[in-house]
């Protein structure tokens, strides 16, 4: 799996959970717009129905459902997040493949 120190972990891992579970959230939309490279990192992820739209703008369309005025600075902040993980995840797996 990963160190769940790593940052943003706490987010793919609810991500997935959701996922696996077929439940829509903020986070399972998240691992969807991360999924290849993810995937590539070695992280397992359950299979993936289609959406209806991209992973991107389903996810900006619910954090604006969600009565939030700052949708934008939400969703911005949440792929920052992922890609603090991705970059985290590929360091570490180079780290432990080189070791």
């Amino acid at each position: 799996m990963w160190d769940d120190d790593l940052p943003g972990a706490d987010l793919i891992a609810r991500g997935i959970a959701d996922l696996e579970r077929g439940a829509t959230s903020a986070e399972a939309l998240l691992v969807r717009i991360g999924a290849r490279r993810l995937e590539s990192a070695g992280v397992e992820l359950p299979p993936l129905a289609p959406l209806a739209e991209p992973a991107e703008l389903a996810l900006y369309r619910l954090l604006a459902e969600q009565g939030s005025d700052d949708a934008h600075s939400r969703y911005n902040a949440l792929v920052r997040r992922l890609v603090s993980f991705e970059h985290a995840l590929e360091l570490a797996s180079k780290h432990t493949s080189a070791g």
